[in-house]
């Protein structure tokens, strides 16, 4: 087992990894930008090191900081959590020449995987479901143009080297396409510093539905089931479940769906834990979509269903050790909800919200799970991803996680900041979510229903660029309110309080 661990990430991501490791009892180290010196991951941690200033670039994401830090510490072993270095092949290679442990899968499967033209070359040869289109980056505009009139529209721009909804176009008519294939490579370019795209075809209503796997470094892979991710805004995931809803009474087509996961990730020689994302029609077909070479947002609702940690998984798989679990040993027992409580304005176009955080009140009781980096009187940087706690359910079934999921969002309070928990109770109190009848168009479409505005990406890039601007004019400081207002009474009370 190893000496001690640095954890190569901040946020809820670093003190989740964190506790596993107390629990193991292995001594860990944190490291923290200028803007992360107050941050929760750097009080928890045995140890903590100072990595640069607040830039991503500068800290996080420089490799050489990352590893001196390790030296300087004595870490032999470094867990990148989810983001910035986690998915970086080069940073995986120079873990293993430095000769100190990556947590996660080889340099070799990450850069096979990470790229999504390659991928979904192994998948065809490895006879997993694909999505018609292109398997090698476009070479210009007119190529694009060529492979759309072939497949026909509509039809998905991706970026070959990303995810998360960066350098991803919708395009329905061959009139969008000059100005998306323009757009996607720029915002590619920006996001990942590779401007290559390639052309799917667009699957009407798809729902995202994934597999999460587990590879040792003896040959073995077992799948933990699948997740359902179909609840995004702009491709990205603001809640999940564990089952998927729409697979209750398909147990053939889960059973299909979950050999394809392990059959990605033998084809591709991964190790360590995984995710294998699929779209599924309405017919319940499936098609490979990527594979996040990482530990998942989501892997929670995985952990609450299985029982199984998977941070500590990860590390035992990195230390050399077999499975501990064969798939028949794997339990499922009733349904887990995850939450993503972000500090943005869900009313007001998801406006970022950072600031100062006055008060925290956090939900408990039976099946209730809290992963965050919040704490009252805590500053939420803006230099960072918004995410900052996850509020995870779990219950005997579905109906009851969802009402158990209510009752702990009606006991969640965070004021200072605007946060998306109001958002949740739509969601929850929505007729079409409680039957489990979500695509990933669903967020839009209950927008609609509530009259809410659905911004355009031009809009949306305005509405980031003011709250970044208000937010600097203002010195970081962010008015008093209330993100939870379950009643009238409670909401009368507060307003009169902040009069």
């Amino acid at each position: 087992m190893f000496k001690k661990i640095l954890i190569a990430n901040r946020g809820e991501i670093a003190v989740r990894v964190l506790r596993t490791c107390r629990a193991m009892r292995l001594p860990t180290v944190a490291v923290y930008s200028d803007a992360d010196r107050a941050a929760r991951h750097v009080r928890l941690a045995d140890e903590a090191l100072r990595i640069g200033p607040a830039p991503a670039t500068q800290s996080y994401l420089s490799i050489d900081r990352i590893l001196d830090a390790a030296r300087q510490t004595g870490a032999d072993a470094i867990h990148p959590g989810y983001g910035f270095l986690s998915e970086n092949a080069r940073f995986a290679e120079a873990c293993a020449i430095s000769g100190i442990k990556f947590v996660g899968p080889s340099a070799d499967a990450m850069g096979l995987m990470g790229s999504k033209t390659s991928a979904r070359r192994v998948m065809q040869e490895a006879g997993v479901p694909v999505v018609p289109g292109t398997t090698a980056p476009l070479g210009s505009r007119a190529e694009a143009e060529k492979v759309a009139d072939e497949i026909g529209f509509p039809l998905m721009l991706k970026a070959s080297g990303g995810g998360g909804g960066k350098g991803m176009r919708l395009v329905r008519s061959k009139g969008e396409l000059a100005s998306s294939y323009e757009q996607a490579r720029d915002e590619a370019m920006g996001a990942f510093g590779d401007p290559d795209l390639y052309i799917e075809k667009a699957i009407p209503a798809p729902r995202h539905v994934e597999v999460q796997v587990l590879g040792d470094e003896h040959g073995r892979v077992v799948h933990l089931g699948e997740r359902e991710c179909s609840v995004q805004r702009r491709h990205q995931k603001l809640l999940e479940e564990c089952p998927s809803p729409f697979l209750a009474g398909y147990p053939d087509v889960r059973e299909r769906l979950t050999a394809a996961g392990v059959q990605a990730a033998k084809a591709s020689g991964y190790t360590n834990a995984g995710t294998v994302e699929f779209l599924m029609d309405a017919d319940r077909n499936f098609y490979f979509l990527e594979m996040n070479t990482r530990l998942q947002v989501e892997h929670p609702v995985t952990e609450m269903v299985t029982g199984l940690d998977l941070v500590k998984e990860q590390i035992l798989i990195a230390a050399g050790e077999e499975l501990r679990h064969r798939q028949d040993d794997i339990p499922w027992r009733g349904s887990a909800i995850e939450c993503r409580v972000y500090a943005e304005d869900p009313h007001n176009n998801f406006f970022p919200s950072p600031g100062h955080i006055a008060a925290l009140q956090e939900p408990s009781g039976p099946g209730v799970r809290i992963d965050s980096a919040a704490y009252s009187g805590w500053d939420v940087p803006i230099e960072y991803d918004p995410l900052i706690a996850k509020l995870v359910v779990w219950a005997p079934s579905r109906p009851a996680a969802i009402e158990r999921l209510g009752a702990a969002l009606s006991e969640y309070h965070i004021g200072g900041i605007y946060t998306t928990l109001p958002f949740f109770f739509e969601i929850v109190n929505d007729a079409a979510f409680r039957r489990g009848e979500v695509d990933t168009s669903f967020i839009d479409q209950m927008s609609a229903r509530n009259g809410r505005q659905v911004p355009d990406d031009v809009e949306e890039r305005v509405a980031v660029l003011t709250a970044a601007f208000h937010f600097l004019k203002h010195g970081g400081r962010q008015e008093y309110h209330s993100t939870v207002e379950p009643s009238v009474w409670k909401r009368v009370g507060r307003r009169s309080l902040l009069r």
